[in-house]
């Protein structure tokens, strides 16, 4: 991906992160003019956004408005001053936004997960300066979500950002999508100039967990908030469980506490770095105790081949999870943390232990 000065759009709205409030789908001018006069005052946020076009799961629920919402967003803008952002899903899309004179784009997680469709929008892009929204695809494919930026960057758009608004799950959740994120973090770590905002709403489900979700945002240092509010929640035509009123997005912006990312304090400085010292003492011990570990497991695995004897011993296996789990819990480990670092331990050992049999069959 050939790097720009991704971050400088981002400053126009700064100081403090640029957050981004509206409802999930444009209803009618007079929800979207209301929504948007009580986000005026302090609360007032950066961009104002709405849905228009809604690419729905089933056929037969509410698919938005379409374009003739264009002209209410641009009533919202005219009257209360806030810039406006938009969702586009098709090249049409993209031409109908750019004539209405709407100030940013987003693609959502449904298109982004179609290069197809994503390289169909950088091309209607091409020649144009505006900026784009990326969120990350339904499922947890960082590749994905990064070749998606790469299309769109491709063709010519330098002002962007990525959106994390979560995971398609596989399973029943406590959230709606489940937020994964060690991937909006790698992602930063792959492109540092990108900025990365959360969106908390769609992560959620759940207006109750919105402001908790909000705050995980900033205290892992991202560059903004997406968060979808509603004049009347109750009575959204879409995404009504995860919609905040107005009061309570003010009220939540009012308490959300932004981390500074490098404090001035040289004293603070000295000793966190003193403490990362310590970090680094010990994973250098760990990697050398895994090493150890794994050399012990090889020797494991050449002992059964010779004798013929399965990789897989499942009763050594249900006392090494119930010892240790025993153990963790007594130092005060986190039973989960410690069961996942055990499960990944013994993948890689049944690997290992594996690849020795299979290289001693083919030398037989």
């Amino acid at each position: 991906m050939a790097v720009y000065t991704l971050h400088k759009w981002f400053d126009d709205f700064k100081p403090g992160p640029v957050n981004i409030a509206g409802p999930c789908s444009a209803e009618s001018e007079q929800q979207l003019l209301q929504t948007a006069f009580s986000l005026t005052g302090p609360c007032r946020p950066a961009l104002f956004r709405a849905g228009l076009w809604k690419p729905r799961t089933r056929p037969g629920t509410f698919s938005g408005v379409g374009s003739r919402g264009l002209k209410w967003m641009k009533q919202v803008k005219k009257q209360t001053g806030i810039r406006l952002a938009v969702e586009v899903a098709s090249p049409l899309h993209v031409e109908s936004c750019l004539k209405a004179g709407i100030d940013v784009l987003w693609l959502g997680a449904r298109t982004v997960s179609n290069p197809f469709s994503v390289q169909e929008i950088a091309e209607s892009l091409r020649g144009v300066d505006i900026p784009v929204l990326v969120k990350n695809p339904l499922n947890p494919d960082i590749d994905l979500w990064i070749g998606a930026l790469e299309r769109i960057n491709n063709a010519g758009i330098q002002r962007l950002a990525a959106v994390h608004r979560g995971f398609s799950p596989y399973e029943r959740t406590r959230y709606r999508n489940m937020p994964r994120w060690e991937i909006p973090i790698e992602l930063r770590r792959r492109i540092s100039e990108m900025p990365v905002i959360c969106d908390p709403s769609h992560i959620s489900g759940d207006p109750a967990l919105i402001p908790e979700l909000s705050q995980k945002a900033m205290d892992l240092n991202m560059d903004g908030l997406m968060v979808e509010v509603h004049n009347d929640p109750s009575s959204a035509l879409s995404d009504s469980r995860q919609q905040l009123s107005p009061h309570q997005y003010c009220d939540m912006m009012k308490k959300l506490v932004v981390r500074c990312s490098r404090p001035e304090d040289t004293g603070f400085m000295d000793q966190l770095e003193e403490l990362r010292n310590q970090v680094d003492s010990v994973d250098s011990q760990l990697i050398d105790l895994l090493s150890r570990r794994l050399e012990i497991i090889d020797m494991i695995g050449q002992y059964k081949s010779k004798n013929n004897v399965a990789v897989l011993q499942m009763d050594r296996w249900m006392e090494i999870l119930k010892t240790r789990l025993h153990q963790a819990g007594l130092s005060g480990l986190d039973r989960s943390f410690t069961e996942k670092y055990l499960k990944l331990l013994h993948q890689e050992s049944i690997r290992r232990q594996t690849e020795i049999m299979r290289r001693r069959g083919e030398q037989e």
